[in-house]
């Protein structure tokens, strides 16, 4: 049955890519299924959104950032895909378009044509390491694209063609990379170390970063969420200097490479010009972000699970990596 959806580029059922609309496409092959009056689906075009998909690519190719494309769908009235398809959103705002949109458009393989199965897994992670009993909850993580199962070929038409496709994601992994202009990275006053790495438990959204009585905090406050979660606090609190220690703990741990400059081979090396050797391992950290390091507070039972979601990408290739760690915040 497998290699029959993937060579026919079945439709096996979820939320449409922003840009198409599910569309009937006849009965169930299975007699029986058939019987009991089962269909099955395929992707069409939505001639209200297909358009914005292929500006979106056009205009990144183009040279423009994820922010500018953003902001510039939102203020020519566009709407975005939450407020586009509000019976399936409920819980979000929809009120402007978020560069997660933009980028989560910009790589998604469907718009090529092809079906692609298997680009996300359950996991069963133990609620409490210390009591089994309390039981598992299914974290959805991506797989590596080695892992994706594409459809031999065509199962609906496409939006942009292979070759564009190719090239934003090219694009997208060398853009901005520190060395690819040959300019100094920016330095900021307020080094929010761990900005863009660290999402609340509580309600999956990434925390903001903030100052308060001259320490960094990162947070996340429950008035910006439509339906937030009953036992979401006003506001979610974690202190930076907090997560310094045993983030650099298990990085040294899994030989990740955490000196200043070090290369995802490199031998791992804490030695920081300053003298401060955890502020420079949080910064060689959130360098590595796209690289696959995640961290995740549970403000319920004051943990934070830091994980690797892809171990061979940043890790020395003699040096084996865990996965994922949980600490306590002390």
């Amino acid at each position: 049955m497998t290699a029959q959806t993937r060579a026919e580029g079945r439709y096996l059922g979820g939320r449409p890519p922003y840009g198409y609309h599910i569309a009937d496409a006849g009965p169930h092959p299975k007699p029986s299924r058939a019987a009991d009056g089962r269909r099955l689906h395929r992707l069409e075009q939505n001639p209200d959104t297909a358009a914005i998909v292929v500006r979106i690519f056009a205009e990144y190719l183009a040279g423009r950032g994820l922010t500018t494309i953003a902001r510039g769908l939102t203020l020519d009235g566009i709407p975005c895909p939450s407020a586009h398809d509000r019976a399936r959103n409920p819980h979000r705002r929809g009120t402007a378009w978020q560069i997660s949109a933009v980028r989560a458009i910009l790589t998604n393989p469907r718009y090529t044509g092809r079906q692609v199965w298997n680009r996300q897994r359950g996991d069963d992670v133990l609620l409490d390491v210390d009591d089994v009993a309390a039981g598992y909850a299914t974290v959805h993580r991506w797989n590596h694209p080695d892992d994706w199962v594409w459809s031999i070929g065509q199962a609906h038409q496409a939006l942009v063609d292979a070759d564009t496709f190719d090239r934003v994601q090219e694009t997208l992994r060398t853009r901005g990379a520190v060395g690819d202009t040959g300019k100094a990275p920016r330095r900021s006053s307020r080094p929010y170390l761990f900005r863009g790495l660290l999402t609340c438990g509580l309600c999956a959204r990434r925390m903001n970063a903030g100052v308060h009585h001259g320490h960094i905090y990162y947070r996340c406050v429950a008035r910006d969420l439509t339906n937030a979660p009953a036992d979401h606090p006003p506001t979610v609190y974690l202190r930076q200097d907090a997560l310094t220690a045993p983030v650099t703990a298990f990085l040294r741990q899994t030989g990740y490479p955490i000196g200043a400059g070090a290369g995802p081979n490199a031998p791992v090396d804490t030695r920081s010009p300053g003298g401060n050797t955890e502020l420079d391992v949080a910064r060689q950290a959130e360098a590595y972000a796209r690289r696959g390091l995640r961290l995740t507070y549970h403000w319920d039972r004051d943990t934070v699970v830091l994980e690797l979601v892809d171990p061979a990408a940043c890790v020395a290739a003699a040096a084996p990596a865990e996965r994922q760690a949980e600490f306590v915040i002390g």
